[in-house]
């Protein structure tokens, strides 16, 4: 469950200075793994673009790793490591145009034919996977491995799965290794491998998947398929009929002004005059953006609000939940989340909104 360091780490990873495909480079996307450290700094010492994912993918895909102004070679050192990594790294979101010419893994164990067996995770499968689907990487973008000579050995193919990414150069500390790899890498996602518990702990997953869906692709997850064979049996139909038939109605008003306007699936007295109500901010909406597409994604990634209220012209909209826990939730399910080109910022609101809107067009959000 980790890549593990060696002796002689650092000199390893300045040999890939040696390597036409690192010279040739201008944005480099390495793992944030200590035996890696040297690549790092490599770049940063190179003057490249270095991106470095971040940990579990919890926040996003990249951080862009920039150093401070007429940074010292102590200086550059210290952003090559984690602790730098945090101290001197922006966010790249799904809009930032990444385009990784070169990508450095991690591994546990690797083979001269170029298969690769990482820390058991998934994560540096999953984000080249998500680089693909986004544009960042091409099918000839080469990728390097830096281990000791006794993490290379012999790995049965069979153990090789369509989304595992093979290499294209192995760099050891007496070696350098071209595999000449002829199995493809992975073409994107592959949505019928994902599960609803990875989309929960990967947020920007799920903004990738909304976006697939949009485009069109087929995005059922692993879990759904069984979902939709159970959804298909008389129980289900009936318990479906049966919740149908109890749903509460919707009621809608008809009073507006201009741009401002609150989307609500219910709105009474009682939710009105509640405490518990906890307001979530979402700015930097872009100007093409329709409220119907912020509505549509609130449903998809299984955030809706029991109140929208929607200003376009002012690039935000703020949303109610029934409570913090709620929202809080929704905050982590929309990180990451992509309209128009464009990555949301997703927050709880600094202050909670006073009970009155003035005018307001109330809608059906559902």
């Amino acid at each position: 469950r980790r890549i593990p360091n060696f002796k002689g780490s650092h000199q390893t990873c300045c040999s890939i200075k040696e390597l036409d495909v690192f010279n040739r480079a201008r944005e480099i996307k390495v793992d944030p793994d200590k035996p890696l450290e040297g690549v790092r700094l490599a770049a940063l010492q190179a003057r490249k673009t270095l991106l470095v994912p971040t940990p579990r993918l919890r926040t996003g895909l990249f951080n862009k790793i920039i150093p401070p102004p007429g940074a010292t070679k102590e200086i550059l050192r210290v952003c090559a490591t984690s602790q730098g990594i945090k101290e001197y790294s922006v966010p790249v979101g799904l809009d930032g145009k990444a385009r990784v010419d070169l990508v450095v893994v991690g591994s546990v164990a690797v083979s001269e034919k170029g298969w690769r067996i990482g820390k058991g995770e998934g994560y540096a499968d999953m984000e080249y996977a998500m680089m693909v689907s986004m544009g960042a990487v091409q099918e000839d973008t080469p990728v390097v491995t830096i281990v000791h000579d006794c993490q290379v050995l012999d790995i049965a193919e069979e153990l090789l799965d369509d989304h595992d990414v093979t290499v294209d150069y192995i760099l050891t500390p007496t070696r350098t290794i071209k595999t000449d790899c002829k199995r493809p890498k992975p073409q994107g996602i592959l949505w019928h491998k994902v599960s609803y518990e990875m989309l929960e702990k990967i947020p920007i997953l799920k903004s990738l998947r909304y976006r697939e869906k949009q485009a069109g692709k087929d995005v059922t997850l692993q879990d759904e398929h069984s979902d939709l064979a159970n959804a298909n049996t008389p129980a289900a139909s009936n318990e479906k009929a049966t919740a149908e038939s109890t749903r509460p109605k919707t009621a809608i008003g008809s009073a507006q002004t201009g741009q401002h306007h609150v989307e609500s699936d219910s709105l009474s007295p009682r939710l009105e005059e509640s405490s518990m109500i906890t307001t979530v901010y979402v700015g930097n909406i872009p100007p093409s953006v329709r409220v119907s597409e912020l509505k549509c994604a609130l449903r998809e990634f299984q955030a809706t609000p029991l109140r929208l209220n929607w200003q376009g012209a002012q690039h935000k909209a703020f949303l109610d939940y029934k409570d913090q826990a709620t929202a809080e939730s929704a905050v982590s399910s929309l990180k990451g989340l992509s309209l128009g080109g464009k990555t949301l910022r997703v927050e709880l609101a600094k202050n909670q909104r006073s009970k009155g809107y003035g005018e307001i067009k109330i809608h059906k959000l559902i």
